[in-house]
């Protein structure tokens, strides 16, 4: 397993190492005692699945209020999403920065989403499978959210925007948005 810090603090990018034979590969996906090494999240106490049917399929950015805030390991298993990120904590010397990259099926990449962002995706194919683990049970009044598309993030989809939900689309423009992670 490979990890990696990226540009925004706290986030890493997680490449399994796959071995591969003639019946196909095998990887650890998740490792309490290497995420420990690296300081990483070590909880995770509930698992998601999203499977967006059509390309250009958009979900978040989403997070949750402290205490109900989360930290997030994301990863594809089927297709491919650009996965994008938003550093919602003050106190953070990347607040209010962007990250996006691909996760996919193929490239088996995942990200490692710390509690106190935003985060969300938008499908790059039809039938895509994304499952995401957190350190936090849901909590629906904890529930907030950014507008995909608010200027102030300058988050770079890589694709239009097709399919919205109707929750997603109602989320508000933020000049400063303010979480207590």
């Amino acid at each position: 397993m490979h990890i990696t810090p990226t540009s925004l603090s706290g986030a890493a990018v997680i490449e399994p190492e796959r071995h591969e034979d003639e019946r196909g590969w095998f990887a650890r996906v998740y490792c309490e005692r290497e995420f420990a090494r690296y300081g990483l999240p070590i909880r995770l106490v509930q698992t998601n699945r999203s499977l967006p049917r059509r390309a250009g399929t958009l979900r978040g950015m989403h997070y949750q209020l402290a205490p109900h805030s989360e930290d997030k390991l994301v990863r594809c298993e089927h297709g491919a999403i650009w996965d994008a990120i938003v550093d919602l904590r003050p106190q953070s010397p990347t607040y209010g920065q962007s990250l996006g990259m691909e996760l996919s099926a193929d490239n088996g990449r995942m990200l490692l989403v710390p509690r106190g962002f935003a985060h969300g995706f938008v499908t790059l194919t039809d039938n895509v499978a994304v499952s995401y683990q957190v350190s936090n049970f849901y909590a629906p009044g904890a529930e907030q959210g950014l507008r995909y598309d608010d200027s102030a993030f300058e988050i770079a989809w890589p694709v239009p925007v097709k399919h919205l939900s109707t929750k997603d689309a109602a989320w508000p423009a933020h000049e400063t948005p303010v979480v207590n992670a």
